[in-house]
């Protein structure tokens, strides 16, 4: 019991605020998990979570954003384009995990959204002030945002996984 309580206030709201900092981060994650067999997706639509190919696809993606991602000239992740993506991700990470859970896909999508905002405007606005507190560059907190985020969707489907 404690378990599902976890999963559905802590680790669904996680992997959302996750993909508000890194889009496909978490999403690559999650597919792991599926691929490996942690996460039972077969009885889903989602089932295609659980090939090499899209473990594949969504880990060079998760690569690909993480690289482009100290690059100049990339939109803020509270744009409308990235924001949405963010937002979409989210809601897909959420239903997906809430489905394989037997539980409410649509409340699932809604804490994955939440997460989403979240994690794409707390963690924009706590970037950009440690930046500017410390007069630092940007690629090193944004090394360091890397890092939390895949050790939140890790922890996060931890939790799921049990």
């Amino acid at each position: 019991m404690a378990m599902a309580v976890l999963t559905w206030i802590v680790a669904i709201p996680l992997l959302g605020v996750g993909t508000g900092m890194r889009t496909f981060t978490p999403l690559a994650v999650v597919s792991w998990f599926a691929y490996l067999g942690y996460l039972p997706l077969d009885d889903t639509w989602m089932v295609w979570l659980t090939r090499l190919t899209a473990v594949i696809v969504l880990t060079l993606l998760a690569a690909g954003e993480i690289f482009w991602d100290k690059r100049p000239g990339i939109p803020d992740r509270t744009s409308i384009g990235p924001l949405l993506a963010r937002l979409i991700v989210g809601g897909l990470i959420g239903g997906t995990v809430a489905m394989s859970l037997n539980g409410s896909g649509i409340e699932g999508t809604l804490l994955g959204i939440g997460g989403a905002l979240i994690g794409a405007f707390g963690g924009h606005l706590v970037r950009r002030e440690i930046v500017e507190k410390t007069a630092g560059k940007d690629w090193p907190v944004a090394l360091a945002e890397d890092v939390v985020t895949i050790g939140f969707a890790v922890v996060a489907m931890g939790i799921v996984t049990g």
